[in-house]
């Protein structure tokens, strides 16, 4: 969505991110995370986990992409430059934590451009085998102009872009909401966030996958969210909630 309605819409969330802040900084890392926002978003979408990410040691490289301009290989492109223009090759490891749409970027990135200092992954709401939303609204010409060539590319079928894209061969986690969303929900099929299903948000090869109480849109403004990536980044799991015994 364009940045003017994007600040309007986060609007009631701002307290969200602030209250998932640390009191304390921790010390800095030579760590990189890379964060990828969504589909018609913007880096701003990503404003407040990155601040986050950097009071707990890492440094962070927030990227923005127009993501409803091009198809997902020239969006690969595009993110490609800009991590390349970075400055990051010094860091001991290049983490990327990424929402919606910016999963699938990376997955094709790091199938083209996997760098030996590769730290871990945690998508947030991937569309991982496509999204049944792009099966019932692709032919909508205003899903089309709000979603632009990436949007077509995001089905179930076998030819989708997700789809091709064959087992990941990295330490990936995978962090995924199934809050009923009034409006798209009754078009996926099983438990959903409103834009991508439980199940197709997984993929072969993940580490460890957990369902949250949260929606698609704003997954990423959650603390518990929050708190579960950094645990992934360091032990390359998510933290269980210990069991409560009587």
């Amino acid at each position: 969505m364009p940045l003017k309605i994007e600040i309007f819409v986060l609007i009631p969330f701002l307290s969200i991110g602030c209250t998932s802040t640390p009191l304390v900084a921790q010390p800095e890392k030579n760590e990189y995370v890379l964060l990828l926002h969504g589909l018609s978003r913007s880096r701003f979408s990503m404003y407040f986990l990155g601040a986050y990410l950097q009071d707990q040691g890492f440094k962070v490289l927030n990227i923005g992409y127009p993501s409803t301009k091009y198809p997902i290989e020239q969006l690969v492109k595009n993110v490609a430059e800009q991590i390349k223009k970075g400055g990051i090759e010094s860091a001991n490891k290049i983490h990327f934590v990424t929402h919606s749409l910016g999963g699938i970027i990376t997955r094709l990135y790091l199938k083209e451009n996997q760098p030996e200092n590769l730290g871990r992954v945690v998508m947030l709401s991937p569309p991982n085998q496509g999204s049944e939303l792009t099966d019932s609204l692709k032919n909508n010409v205003l899903y089309q102009w709000i979603t632009g060539p990436a949007g077509q590319q995001l089905g179930t079928e076998p030819s989708s872009m997700p789809n091709q894209l064959g087992t990941v061969n990295f330490e990936l986690g995978v962090i995924t909401g199934n809050t009923f969303d009034p409006v798209f929900s009754h078009l996926i099929p099983g438990d959903n966030d409103g834009k991508v299903s439980v199940k197709r948000a997984q993929v072969e090869g993940m580490k460890d996958f957990l369902v949250v109480s949260h929606s698609h849109s704003f997954i990423m403004n959650s603390r518990f969210v929050r708190e579960q990536i950094v645990y992934f980044l360091d032990n390359a799991q998510f933290r269980r909630l210990p069991k409560v015994t009587e």
